[in-house]
């Protein structure tokens, strides 16, 4: 039986989805995942576009912004939890909002975690694995 030596030359092993309308820290949230974590990353630009990539794609976690166009992020994370196929999914909200009342409202919502921005990639990427 042969051992591969090299896992990681496999490729990622998880799929992060990002959603948030701001395209520059998508970008830079893109890149440090990828590099950092080595993360899949998928992006979506709205709530409900993330709605439909989530769908398509069944990543391993989402991080996703609460003030976005449409659907905001409590409404994305319920409507994760509330699908059956999307349920055990990590979900990690990151967002400017860091008033306590925010936090609460995101983890009553569902999500994993509440991460306050401006991030270290570093410490996204930690909270990811």
């Amino acid at each position: 039986m042969e051992v591969d030596q090299n896992p990681a030359a496999k490729g990622p092993q998880h799929t992060v989805l990002v959603v948030d309308d701001n395209r520059q820290l998508i970008e830079f949230l893109t890149d440090a995942l990828e590099e950092l974590g080595d993360f899949a990353v998928v992006t979506a630009t709205d709530g409900a576009q993330g709605l439909e990539r989530c769908h398509d794609v069944r990543p391993d976690c989402v991080v996703v912004d609460v003030r976005m166009p449409g659907i905001d992020g409590y409404q994305f994370v319920r409507a994760l939890r509330g699908d059956p196929d999307s349920s055990s999914t990590s979900l990690i909200i990151l967002s400017a909002l860091a008033q306590d009342k925010e936090q609460v409202a995101g983890l009553l919502a569902g999500a994993d975690l509440y991460l306050i921005k401006p991030i270290d990639p570093l410490e996204l990427t930690k909270a990811i694995q």
